[in-house]
């Protein structure tokens, strides 16, 4: 299976941090954050990894460059200035994700998690659907994303992770350009062509200056006890 990282965003709260660094360059515990993805990916068996590159992405492909020192392939998909959607730079990597195969993952690449993505390769998803993984709110989102699609009488939302599982076919009739994912998942839930799971290990969404310093705060006091 293939796996895209999610990492062509501008990072605007995050400045002045990602002024000449994009986002998932910046570092939990003196390690970039896309290199957990990374890791992580590789631990479950997952070798060929597309990702998505705008605001100062040659960074990360300087950095990483083609995989090999990871023993992992990795490939990248440029866009236009300002980035496409999620919907949309997703469309455009379909080539690269589906060459000889119809299911892929997603990851955002800002965010910091010890979620196993493993489980979702044990999943099987007809042409269409998608699974998503949910987690609980957190303070700066506390209305949350979505319900819990085999809980309908379940009222509770919870914040989507950025952790998704794709059949190429739900992306079938987006096209390349600014499309975001959120309409699309809401829309698939109504159709019944959409799971969910809660994940209630660790998950942080390092979305500015003060989250990545309290997930490093938390990482250098973890390592001291």
């Amino acid at each position: 299976m293939k796996a895209m990282i999610l990492a062509a965003g501008r990072g605007q709260r995050m400045m002045p941090l990602t002024a000449h660094m994009p986002k998932p360059m910046l570092e939990v515990a003196g390690k970039p954050l896309i290199a957990y993805h990374l890791e992580r990916l590789k631990l479950a068996g997952v070798k060929q990894v597309v990702i998505n590159l705008a605001w100062q992405g040659e960074k990360i492909e300087q950095y990483f460059g083609d995989g090999r020192q990871w023993e992992m392939q990795i490939e990248y998909s440029y866009e236009c200035a300002g980035g496409l959607e999620t919907a949309g730079g997703i469309a455009q990597a379909l080539p690269s994700l589906c060459e000889d195969q119809d299911v892929f993952m997603v990851i955002n690449g800002d965010i910091f998690t010890d979620y196993d993505v493993h489980a979702l390769m044990q999943l099987q998803l007809m042409p269409g659907e998608a699974h998503i993984v949910l987690v609980e709110n957190p303070l700066h989102h506390p209305e949350g994303d979505f319900c819990l699609t085999h809980q309908p009488l379940n009222e509770q939302t919870y914040t989507f992770s950025g952790i998704g599982l794709y059949h190429k076919d739900f992306f079938k009739d987006v096209a390349v350009s600014k499309v975001p994912l959120g309409p699309m998942l809401r829309n698939a839930i109504s159709e019944q062509m959409l799971s969910s799971e809660l994940y209630l290990g660790q998950w942080h969404d390092i979305g500015t200056p003060e989250r990545l310093k309290a997930i490093n705060a938390a990482m250098e006091a973890s390592h001291v006890g």
